[in-house]
């Protein structure tokens, strides 16, 4: 069910993203070895031992949230089409965070039709749950789709944080909780609303 986002402010959002991790994080994860919240945590977890940004981190971590919002629930490997999640994420998000973090929600499924047309050695990285969205998502990018996305301003952070999406689906993986992250979501809701 999509949110009342007229109950959300920049002082409650991080609380509430992290309600859905808690409430709804254990659901599975598109027949993943992870549930949900465990694949985004292990995303934020992989950029954050490796030092990368803040927006990567935060990036990597809300990723998905928007299997959680969308009125159009979740993905199931039935699917015949594509539910578009990444718009449903971006669209809860943009409000409260800088253009970074909601282009990497927004587009991370882009970034993957986007390294299937570009790095061929991608498509070898994806699981056979991805492959089958890549499918329903438009297959890989074409040249004129490829040549419009590489103008996106923040192309290196999505790029960075669809590769984390793949990476974060280890079913022996340790990550700390969302709270972990919390300070530093609020920090990126802080920049964009210049609190």
């Amino acid at each position: 069910m999509k949110p009342d986002m007229e109950k959300l402010t920049a002082e409650n959002i991080v609380d509430f993203i992290g309600g859905i991790f808690d409430r709804r994080g254990g659901e599975e994860y598109l027949g993943e070895p992870v549930t949900m919240a465990e694949h985004m945590l292990q995303g934020a977890t992989i950029a954050e031992q490796n030092e990368q940004s803040e927006e990567i981190i935060v990036g990597a971590l809300l990723h998905d949230i928007g299997h959680f919002t969308s009125e159009f629930g979740t993905y199931h490997p039935d699917d015949t089409e594509d539910r578009h999640h990444e718009d449903a994420g971006a669209e809860v998000l943009e409000q409260f965070f800088p253009s970074v973090i909601t282009d990497c929600v927004r587009f991370h499924v882009a970034a993957k039709r986007y390294l299937c047309a570009t790095k061929p050695e991608y498509f070898k990285r994806l699981s056979p749950a991805s492959v089958h969205t890549l499918e329903l998502q438009g297959g890989p990018m074409d040249d004129a789709e490829v040549a419009a996305f590489e103008e996106n301003p923040n192309l290196r952070e999505i790029i960075a944080v669809r590769y984390l999406d793949e990476a974060g689906k280890r079913a022996d993986m340790e990550t700390p909780d969302y709270w972990h992250f919390a300070p530093m979501v609020q920090r990126m809701v802080d920049k964009h609303t210049g609190a």
